[in-house]
């Protein structure tokens, strides 16, 4: 049976489409956007993220660890490394298991199809009153398309609703293929402008608005989600550029606006990176109302959060 990669399974969302939803992040995403709120997410691969406030530096990790030295005690105000980058950590978590703080978290566990759908289906009397279901998300959960596929397959034989948070960054025939199965797509549109989208995000959008129009022309349940980053996407003309271009497409039922928040800062922390807006603040609800209008006076099902 196919095994795909998750690193989370959140129970009880109400911000990932509608009703009561399981949210399954999966690992693995094609972008590098500067404010990416899962980061743990965008390797392919399972990795050991490092909480230092938790260490003691007790040794143990060190002393368990196959690859010597690959695992070692944090200090106070030392850096913290990134584990599963280099030639030597291959994240079997051995020093996950011997930590006595929960210092070292193992993020990335593989799993079934069937091993998933019973943990989705442990809450489907929620989804039955709620009018919820399961949204897959990640990183990019497009990224294991054939995994990701077969659990579609797998919810809709259970009639459980089902929704797919996409970048857009992946082979077309891969999203209209798995695409009959879905009953909403929450698909994301950062920036228009290519150059910008290339600076901020590591890759240029040609392909994600190409995707975009044609499952608009195939699917009649979309939701457009635009993180609203300020001193990034939120001038003036990119979000009327948006707007026109949301405007034209036929399945698109509403726009989502997503505050940016900083809340992947610790996360960038804790897997030895470097976060990419530091200096970035989250918009005032003036801000946010005044993006709202651009998308509104579009004639645009526009929403703040979700």
């Amino acid at each position: 049976m196919r095994s795909g990669l998750i690193s989370n399974i959140q129970k009880y969302s109400l911000q990932d489409g509608p009703g009561i939803r399981t949210t399954v992040f999966l690992k693995g995403c094609p972008l590098r956007c500067a404010w990416c709120h899962n980061p743990e997410n965008i390797a392919p691969r399972p990795q050991v993220v490092l909480f230092k406030a938790r260490c003691i530096r007790c040794g143990e990790c060190a002393t368990v660890c196959p690859e010597r030295g690959a695992a070692q005690p944090i200090a106070a105000g030392e850096p913290i490394p990134e584990p599963t980058e280099g030639s030597r950590c291959q994240a079997c978590g051995a020093c996950v298991e011997a930590c006595p703080t929960g210092a070292r978290v193992l993020i990335g566990q593989p799993t079934t199809v069937d091993q998933l759908l019973a943990e989705i289906l442990a809450d489907r009397v929620f989804y039955d009153e709620s009018g919820g279901g399961v949204t897959f998300s990640g990183g990019e959960p497009l990224s294991q398309a054939v995994f990701l596929r077969d659990t579609l397959a797998a919810c809709r034989n259970q009639e459980i609703h089902t929704a797919v948070d996409t970048c857009g960054l992946t082979p077309l025939d891969d999203l209209l293929g798995l695409a009959p199965l879905v009953d909403l797509f929450l698909y994301d549109l950062k920036l228009m402008d290519e150059e910008r989208h290339r600076h901020f995000c590591g890759a240029t959008n040609g392909l994600i608005l190409d995707n975009l129009r044609a499952l608009a022309e195939s699917h009649a349940n979309i939701w457009i989600r635009i993180p609203l980053i300020p001193g990034v996407n939120d001038l003036p003309e990119e979000l009327d550029a948006m707007a026109r271009f949301i405007v034209g497409l036929h399945g698109v039922c509403q726009v989502n606006l997503l505050p940016y928040h900083r809340t992947g800062i610790q996360k960038f922390q804790r897997l030895g990176k470097e976060y990419g807006l530091p200096d970035v603040r989250p918009p005032p609800e003036e801000q946010i109302q005044l993006a709202a209008r651009h998308f509104v006076a579009a004639g645009l099902n526009t929403k703040v959060g979700g």
